[in-house]
């Protein structure tokens, strides 16, 4: 007893012998030291020396590490504040043992329950958690002293006896402030008011204020859920406040709001350090220069080193390390990492650093109201603005398809294709009116894009049958040469400053944007007639406003032909099957390393490097109401948005006459000219005096029967010819007038 009091006296003794401005200068630093190591702690701080110190405690205490740091902080504020430099306001020995063996035995028992003794356990320990190095060391001590079980209960005791030592407590007094609490908790609960019996309020009269305290406090709060983030807005809610003189933009509060990304601090140092543990293992110098963390993957920047190497003469040559040598690793970094797939990036374009992108524990999604809502996106003047999405170091990124022109997306089926599209319409739909932009929409899965009938921007309903396909392509392309007679009549070489010649007394001329959202479908059905007005599409319809956005799920040759590559330099790869399909796609390895589910590869038209992003996803309830804004902005604001009819669309699409057109055979016109002339019409005068097979003299004399030229079939006799000699002229002329009319 008098030792232990020598002990406490000498403690004392210590500390009064300090000066008062050296215990505020300790105090002050401990402090210091401690905002330091919190602030790495919580990825605010990435110095030199706080992230050493962070390692430091992470690798002693685990994940006692804040709790070590908060101690020490509190240490230097009894300092700070000079509480120890009184005799009778002194922090006796024992409270300070008393919690040291507490945070201890708390460290030791939590890396026992955590994982069980062996090389885990030391993995665990230098990782950063359990109880660190500390618990480790503690625990399997006595693991191999006594046993696991007889450590738990002996670490269980120690915790306990450090709490008695703590707050100065015997088993007499533990028990005495039991039974204290239990009479207290006893006492409330006899003499606890009866409920008040629920009385009926009128609605109008406003209730007293004690009344409604007492209420409020009588009964606790239900824990409420947090719900996902949710459009602001809804398309019924927009409508309201629309302006009535004027067609107006949808409001961004449509879309749901953007996620935080979320924090990797202590994963991704670890991470770090793993590679250049790595590295160092095959003989490759290398240091992580930079962290970029974005919403899929982590990019780290690796900067390689010199190697040195002793020559014949005794000097030595240092020599740089071949990049080709850091990509020949990627699966040894992949194990090390215990994350596949992973993709090196060497060199990182504009940096003397080699990227290596671990994907994230965390993934982030990004919304498409993130990406508008950019500062540069909002400020640029192009139009047909698209969002992509996120780069590997979280930051927006877009383009104008006025840039690219045309853009060709490929990718396995699930991998975002279709959400891609979604994307890109749904930011079109958000920055141009109908009479700024409007939209050619081939579905031929006729699940994708039929959601966006009945909004103003499109020329005709969603395609999704096949005889029509090619008609609307021939459409789009008798589009395209009518756009460059009118620039030739004024003058203009570009969509752009025909408008301003023009300007409001001709005809504005909008963009065209044309989508098919599966290729694959239409080159099985008609190849031929597709790539020739895809690719003849592609080649001359930049200047007139109209271009093209193809997504295919087959990437294979016979697919995306040469032609149609060679005039799509704009091209989004998401996660395919093979390196085939990737090269196929991006003439370059890559794709397939790809995590899927929007993670993709961006080839830009101006730039050979590929660019990683994740792309932005548009929920189907923000799809729905940017829809509903379209529909019910061109209704009568009086009437409700359900009962709102959709926008009148034409009966007939545009192409109607040319699929009418293109099922007439070349010959008509000489067979309406020989059976007028003979006076009678058989299949056999057909083929001997147009010199051709019986089946395509059959269809003519069923198609002269639609024009009205033949009358029905009689057995074994010629038809009879309706039309006259003498009114055959006038006649043919108007079917000649009607020809020309479609054409």
């Amino acid at each position: 007893m008098a030792a232990s009091k020598n002990k406490v006296q000498q403690f004392n003794f210590s500390l009064a012998r300090l000066q008062p401005y050296q215990r505020e200068i300790i105090g002050a630093v401990l402090i210091l030291f401690s905002l330091i190591t919190l602030l790495s702690f919580f990825s605010m701080s990435e110095g030199i020396i706080s992230r050493w110190l962070a390692n430091l405690f992470s690798q002693l205490f685990g994940w006692g590490a804040i709790p070590a740091v908060l101690l020490v902080g509190a240490f230097g504020l009894l300092l700070l504040f000079s509480r120890l430099k009184e005799e009778q306001q002194s922090l006796p020995l024992d409270i300070i043992i008393g919690v040291e063996l507490l945070f201890v035995s708390a460290l030791a028992l939590t890396h026992l329950l955590a994982v069980e003794p062996g090389e885990f356990a030391v993995y665990l320990a230098r990782t950063g958690g359990g109880g660190g190095f500390v618990g480790w060391g503690v625990s399997n001590f006595l693991v191999e002293l006594i046993g696991v079980t007889p450590a738990l209960i002996l670490l269980s005791l120690m915790i306990i006896a450090s709490l008695g030592v703590t707050f100065r407590m015997t088993v007499v007094d533990a028990a005495e402030w039991a039974g204290s609490v239990s009479d207290w908790a006893k006492d409330r609960l006899e003499h606890q008011p009866p409920p008040e019996p629920v009385v009926a309020v009128d609605p109008d009269e406003k209730p007293a204020a004690p009344a409604a305290k007492k209420q409020k406090k009588a009964g606790p709060a239900e824990p409420k859920m947090k719900p996902l983030p949710a459009p602001l807005l809804t398309a019924e809610a927009a409508i309201a406040v629309l302006p009535p003189s004027r067609r107006a933009l949808p409001p961004l509060d449509l879309l749901a709001a953007p996620a935080k990304d979320p924090v990797h601090g202590a994963n991704v140092r670890y991470q770090a350090q793993l590679i250049e543990e790595t590295l160092h293992g095959f003989g490759i110098p290398a240091e992580v220069a930079e962290i970029n963390a974005g919403p899929t993957v982590t990019q780290f920047g690796i900067r390689l080193g010199l190697t040195e190497r002793k020559m014949p003469d005794g000097t030595i040559l240092q020599q740089r390390i071949r990049v080709n040598k850091v990509i020949a690793l990627n699966n040894d970094l992949a194990l090390a990492l215990s994350a596949a797939p992973i993709r090196i990036e060497a060199p990182v374009p504009g940096r003397p650093l080699v990227g290596i992108e671990v994907p994230n524990q965390d993934k982030t999604m990004v919304s498409l109201r993130s990406v508008i809502e950019n500062e540069g996106f909002q400020k640029s003047n192009k139009p047909l603005r698209v969002a992509l999405g996120k780069g590997v170091a979280g930051q927006p990124v877009w383009a104008s398809l006025v840039d690219m022109p045309h853009l060709l997306i490929a990718g396995a089926t699930g991998s975002g294709k279709s959400v891609c599209i979604n994307a890109i319409i749904s930011t079109l739909l958000f920055t141009h009116p109908p009479e700024q932009l409007r939209f050619l929409m081939i579905d031929p899965k006729m699940v994708e894009l039929t959601s966006y009938n009945g909004i103003p921007h499109l020329i005709a309903p969603v395609v999704t049958d096949f005889e029509q396909v090619v008609g609307a392509l021939a459409w789009a392309t008798r589009e395209m040469e009518r756009r460059y007679k009118l620039f030739a009549s004024v003058g203009a070489r570009s969509i752009a400053s025909y408008n301003r010649k023009v300007g409001a007394k001709g005809e504005q001329l909008p963009y065209l944007v044309v989508l098919i959202d599966e290729l694959a479908d239409l080159m099985m059905m008609a190849p031929d007639e597709v790539e020739r007005y895809i690719c003849r599409i592609a080649q001359m319809a930049r200047a007139t406003g109209i271009h093209l956005v193809i997504a295919t799920q087959r990437p294979s040759v016979d697919v995306v032909t040469g032609l149609i590559k060679a005039n799509f330099p704009t091209r989004i790869a998401f996660a395919v099957t093979s390196q085939i399909d990737s090269r196929v796609i991006l003439d370059t390895p890559g794709a397939e390393r790809l995590l899927g589910k929007g993670d993709m590869l961006y080839m830009a038209s101006d730039s050979a490097k590929l660019l990683r992003l994740q792309g932005c996803f548009v929920s189907d309830m923000e799809m729905r109401n940017l829809v509903q804004f379209w529909q019910a902005s061109i209704s009568s604001p009086a009437q409700p948005l359900m009962s709102r009819a959709a926008p009148e669309t034409p009966a007939d699409p545009p192409w109607a006459d040319l699929v009418a057109e293109a099922d007439k055979d070349d010959m008509l016109e000489e067979a309406i000219k020989l059976v007028v002339e003979s006076g009678r019409a058989s299949t056999s005068l057909l083929q001997r005096r147009l010199g051709i097979g019986y089946p395509r003299a059959s269809r003519l004399m069923d198609q002269l029967e639609q024009e009205g030229v033949i009358g029905p079939p009689e057995g074994s006799k010629p038809r009879e010819v309706l039309w006259k000699e003498e009114r055959a002229e006038d006649d043919y002329d108007e079917f000649e007038q009607d020809v020309a009319v479609n054409e």
